[in-house]
């Protein structure tokens, strides 16, 4: 992240610290107010947040334990990587009893279980094996998956294989097991936001690996905003912006293969896996950005958008309220095009904004 006073028609070249999807940063002018900084490590990837206080602020330690407690609770619960957290104990339970689960976790599967059901199955939190067998996660395979290996797997995997039962989870298939990690960062940060706005802040910025939830205004007294990058540069330190989007109290998350990807020989997969095919996808869509209440929402339709091509997400999401979404496409031609929805403004573009 940099703090930048706003210059109006152009894209400045950062140097910062590489966000998974997005480069985060505000922009005002004027003399600045105070502005209190909290970051660390978690869920596998990094947290940034500041609070902006209407007055002194005297509680900077007491404030950052409570940060930590929420986002150790949200770990001990959603992490695929901790062995001891909910979750995994959840994968390794072979019952097909319910199996009772925190009110969090329940949240979290039943909010993931709406999109899939909306999204007929390409938002899919049953994919922990499948993730794996492409070398993603916590226990990541090795070399290319065989046709018959992914098709063994895709027989314990899909989001109708598990159901909801009063603060319960209840296996189909007893092997099946869940990854969380498109919409737990989301809710993560929905988490630490709560946190800080009940103790009475109201100019609060949060992010977590790229997913962002904010309110009231920055330290310059604007509103926060953000630079959605350019896939045209992925890992790259010297990089461009695609465009800047002003966020009006709201969550946002962004997500794109260009950051998370590997390579089979000289052959370049990302790790968006159709959860039908069990296949990485190609479409035209290079990265999406959504806008909405909540982070974990935005989270998960980030994800879940990814896995269509632009025609069909658009389509889509005109029947989602809340829903603001920002698409970078790569055209038949090799151009790069930028679209949103129509509530939703990209200031600074460095690609031609199409409908």
């Amino acid at each position: 992240m940099v703090d930048i006073p706003r210059m109006k028609k152009q894209n400045p070249k950062l140097k910062a610290q590489l966000l998974l999807g997005f480069l985060l940063f505000w922009i005002g002018c004027g003399a600045p107010r105070n502005i209190n900084n909290f970051t660390g490590h978690t869920m596998g990837t990094t947290f940034s947040i500041r609070i902006i206080p209407a007055g002194s602020f005297n509680n900077y330690q007491k404030l950052e334990l409570g940060i930590d407690s929420v986002l150790e609770a949200v770990n001990q619960q959603m992490s695929t990587w901790d062995p001891n957290s909910e979750i995994s104990k959840f994968n390794r339970n072979r019952s097909t009893d319910p199996i009772p689960v925190s009110v969090q976790l329940f949240e979290v599967v039943e909010s993931a279980m709406s999109i899939s059901e909306k999204t007929d199955g390409a938002f899919d939190i049953t994919v922990f094996e499948l993730m794996s067998l492409w070398g993603f996660g916590p226990a990541p395979k090795n070399g290319m998956p065989t046709d018959e290996e992914i098709s063994k797997v895709l027989k314990r995997t899909g989001w109708d294989q598990i159901k909801l039962l009063d603060n319960s989870i209840k296996k189909l298939n007893p092997k099946i097991k869940i990854d969380l990690n498109a919409i737990a960062k989301g809710y993560g940060v929905d988490q630490v936001f709560h946190y800080i706005s009940s103790l009475g802040y109201t100019d609060v910025f949060v992010e977590i690996g790229g997913e962002v939830r904010c309110s009231g205004k920055n330290q310059y007294n604007k509103s926060w905003s953000l630079g959605i990058e350019d896939p045209e540069h992925g890992a790259s330190l010297d990089r461009d912006l695609a465009g800047v989007v002003v966020l009006e109290d709201r969550a946002t998350a962004t997500s794109g293969n260009y950051r998370n990807f590997l390579d089979f020989d000289g052959e370049i997969l990302g790790h968006t896996i159709n959860p039908k095919s069990g296949i990485p996808l190609k479409t035209d869509v290079l990265s999406v950005t959504v806008l909405a209440e909540s982070c974990m929402m935005a989270d998960a339709w980030a994800t879940a958008l990814m896995t269509m091509d632009f025609k069909t997400g658009k389509k889509l999401v005109r029947s989602e309220k809340g829903l603001d979404v920002i698409w970078i496409i790569k055209r038949p031609d090799a151009s790069r095009k930028i679209s949103s929805t129509k509530n939703i403004k990209v200031e600074d573009s460095i690609y031609k904004i199409i409908n």
